[in-house]
């Protein structure tokens, strides 16, 4: 049986947020990843501080009687009988994208001046956009990822092992997925998943049909996560021209199906426009739409991992490029920068000698980790720390 598991560190920043009418607090994430969980977790959190039950209103737009409400006059008509003005009160609204002229509620609740909002969506890039046309950045968003490798053993009961690991890339994060129910099940569930981001998120909100470019061009990004890609070399990969791939690559992204890492050039500081990398939200997922052909290989999975772990600690992470080698990531938080190379083991002398190549050029002082399964061989060399992998996912 599945253990509840407690968001701790995305409640932290509900918490520290609340109270504050003026600014919307944004939740986003890929579908299915825990968004509306996130937030009965908070309502609760705030019945248990002392708040009314009658001073919360909650509105999930995807249940039976939130499908009601399409548009924005319609939720209006509900938010005026609730928000009076009489009364300090929270209003919750999951999943809002699918309300037509959702923005002008949510800035008119923002004017009320009493009112402490808080939306939810599975696209990133429509709810930054409307937000910012109609609240001037008066919002703050709280990105959240499907389960880590530490809540994924939490929740399951698993030893923190290599057993684990070989389940996550299986399986994949999602919170509704269970090796105890067999790869039938979480197979059958993540197509599902798949298929309604495709056709509810992408397709609709394009207003075509296409499903079967937008399908191959998503295999293509699953086959290559953690190799360089451009629209270019996917438009050559598939076979469809430019623009298709631009367009639903874009799209892919602002649903959250993958993220892209941008090349940074380590020397001059700088982004560069040439190939970035891509990377799948959620690998269990991957799995499914890849079918077996993904291989044996768990190099570029273990990469994918890492990313998503830095992203969910709160690095802004980026691809590294120094001269002719490259960093597997070059990530920034507070002001500090930190790199880091994956890799599945460094028993060998060359495999050893690669990785270590590019952070021993690298001049400056920050700190330098290769991450990797061996259990020997840890420690620091030439101020490169070499950890285990599997620790350091358990630390963050």
């Amino acid at each position: 049986m599945k253990k509840i598991i407690e968001r701790t560190g995305y409640m932290e920043r509900l918490i520290r947020s609340k109270d504050l009418p003026q600014v919307v607090k944004v939740i986003t994430g890929p579908r299915r990843c825990g968004k509306s969980f996130l937030m009965g977790q908070f309502v609760r959190y705030l019945e248990s501080n002392g708040v009314d039950k009658d001073d919360i209103l909650s509105i999930n737009f995807e249940s039976l009687s939130g499908q009601d409400i399409t548009d924005h006059r319609e939720l209006n008509s509900i938010l005026k009988e609730y928000v009076t003005g009489k009364r300090f009160c929270y209003v919750f609204l999951d999943e809002v994208q699918n309300v037509k002229g959702w923005e002008l509620s949510v800035a008119a609740l923002c004017a009320e001046g009493n009112v402490d909002v808080y939306i939810t969506g599975s696209n990133s890039d429509m709810l930054s956009t409307e937000l910012a046309t109609h609240l001037s950045g008066r919002y703050i968003e709280i990105s959240l990822q499907p389960l880590s490798f530490s809540e994924f053993v939490d929740m399951h009961g698993l030893d923190p092992d290599e057993s684990a690991l070989s389940e996550y890339i299986r399986y994949g994060s999602m919170p509704e997925t269970d090796p105890g129910r067999g790869e039938e099940f979480c197979g059958s569930y993540l197509e599902g998943v798949f298929n309604t981001v495709l056709v509810k998120d992408i397709l609709g909100r394009l207003k075509t049909n296409d499903v079967t470019k937008l399908r191959s061009i998503a295999r293509f990004l699953y086959s290559n996560i953690g190799n360089e890609c451009s629209i270019l070399s996917i438009s050559k990969g598939t076979g469809l021209n430019k623009d298709t791939v631009s367009k639903y690559v874009d799209a892919l992204c602002n649903a959250l199906l993958f993220y892209h890492s941008e090349k940074y050039d380590i020397v001059g500081k700088k982004l560069l426009s040439t190939n970035g990398k891509f990377y799948a939200s959620d690998l269990g997922i991957r799995n499914t739409v890849l079918m077996g052909a993904q291989g044996n290989d768990i190099g570029r999975p273990l990469e994918n991992i890492v990313f998503l772990e830095l992203r969910r600690r709160g690095y802004t992470v980026r691809t590294g490029s120094f001269r002719d080698t490259e960093v597997d990531f070059t990530a920034i938080r507070n002001g500090t920068t930190e790199y880091f190379q994956v890799t599945q083991t460094m028993l060998s002398e060359v495999t050893r000698e690669r990785e270590f190549r590019p952070l021993k050029r690298i001049g400056d002082n920050f700190p330098k980790k290769i991450l990797t399964l061996d259990r020997i061989g840890l420690g620091s060399d030439q101020g490169i720390e070499t950890v285990n992998l599997i620790d350091w996912l358990m630390a963050g």
